[in-house]
C-alpha cells in the first residue's frame, strides 16, 4: 500500500497559499494548511483541510505545529512549502530599525526556523522536498518595497546555499518566483504600512500622497502580466512530483523579464527600466 505524501504549508488563508492547498489536497496529497490566525484555521478545517496554527513570528508556535505535523504522520514529512510572509510598503529612508525587525522575522527568520525543524525528520527518512515561495522582488529591487525585497534578496541567497549543501541527502531544495499574482498581500500590507511609516513626516510627503490611493483603493482590474494563483501551484507541483525538480521557478512574464533584465543590462539600465515600471 502506498502512504499517502504529506506536505506543511504555511500562509493558507488565502490567496497562494491556500490554493496550493486545496490543489494538492484533491491531488492526493495530505495537507498540513497552516495559518497565523485560529479563526482562519477553523475556516479551513470547514471545507475539509487539515489545518491548525502555525505564526512564523513565534518560535513556541512553530515548534508546536511541527509537533503536530509530525505526531499526526508518525514522524515523516515529504514536504514544506515555505509561502507564508507580509509586506511593509515604504520608501527606504523611511522605515525604522523596527520595521525591518519585524518582517524579517516572519519572512525569513521563521520561514528558517521552520525549515530547521523539519530537515531532520526528512533526513531521516531519506528524502523530501523543501519549496520556498521568493518573488520577482527576489531578483530586483523595486520602490517602495524596501523592506519586502530585502527579505526575499536574504531568502534566495539562504535558499540557495541550503540547496547545495542538501546535495547527496535525497532532500531537494526549489525556489518559485511569482511576479504579479492576485493575492491579499497589498490589503495586508495596510497595518504595517500605518504602524511604522509616519510619511506625512517623509520628505517624500507628497509622493506618498499620490500613491496613497494604490494601497487602499480596491484594485481597477488586473494588473500587467498578471496570472492566478493556479500558476504558482503549477510550478510547485513540478518541484514536489517531478524526479529532477529545478531549482528555480519563473512565474509570470514579469518574472522571466526581469531575471533576463538583470543578467544582461547594465545597473544603471536596470535601474531606468525598474523606475520606469
Amino acid at each position: 500500500m502506498t502512504q499517502t505524501r504529506s506536505i506543511l504549508i504555511t500562509g493558507c488563508s488565502s490567496g497562494i497559499g491556500l490554493d496550493a492547498a486545496r490543489s494538492l489536497q484533491a491531488r492526493g496529497w495530505r495537507v498540513f494548511a497552516t495559518c497565523r490566525s485560529e479563526a482562519d484555521c477553523a475556516r479551513l478545517r470547514g471545507e475539509g483541510l487539515e489545518s491548525f496554527a502555525l505564526d512564523l513570528a513565534d518560535e513556541a508556535s512553530i515548534e508546536r505545529a511541527v509537533a503536530e505535523a509530525l505526531g499526526r504522520t508518525s514522524g515523516t514529512l515529504d514536504a514544506l512549502y515555505n509561502n507564508g510572509a507580509f509586506a511593509c510598503p515604504g520608501a527606504a529612508e523611511d522605515l525604522p530599525r523596527g520595521a525591518l525587525r519585524e518582517i524579517f522575522e516572519v519572512n525569513l527568520f521563521g520561514t528558517h526556523d521552520l525549515t530547521r525543524r523539519v530537515i531532520p525528520a526528512m533526513r531521516a527518512q531519506g528524502h523530501g522536498r523543501i519549496v520556498n515561495c521568493s518573488s520577482v522582488l527576489g531578483l530586483v529591487g523595486m520602490r517602495w518595497r524596501a523592506a519586502y525585497v530585502s527579505t526575499k534578496f536574504a531568502l534566495e541567497g539562504l535558499t540557495d546555499v541550503l540547496r547545495v549543501e542538501m546535495r547527496g541527502t535525497g532532500i531537494h531544495v526549489s525556489l518559485l518566483e511569482p511576479g504579479p499574482i492576485p493575492t491579499r498581500i497589498r490589503e495586508n500590507s495596510i497595518p504595517h504600512f500605518e504602524r511604522w511609516i509616519d510619511w506625512k513626516a517623509s520628505p517624500r510627503a507628497e509622493e506618498y500622497r499620490s500613491l496613497l490611493h494604490r494601497l487602499y483603493e480596491p484594485k481597477q482590474g488586473p494588473d500587467r502580466f498578471e496570472l492566478p494563483c493556479s500558476a504558482v501551484t503549477a510550478k510547485l507541483i513540478h518541484a514536489l512530483e517531478s524526479p529532477r525538480p529545478k531549482g528555480r521557478y519563473y512565474v509570470t512574464q514579469a518574472t522571466h523579464l526581469m531575471g533576463l533584465a538583470r543578467r544582461i543590462l547594465p545597473t544603471a539600465a536596470l535601474d531606468w527600466l525598474i523606475a520606469r515600471s
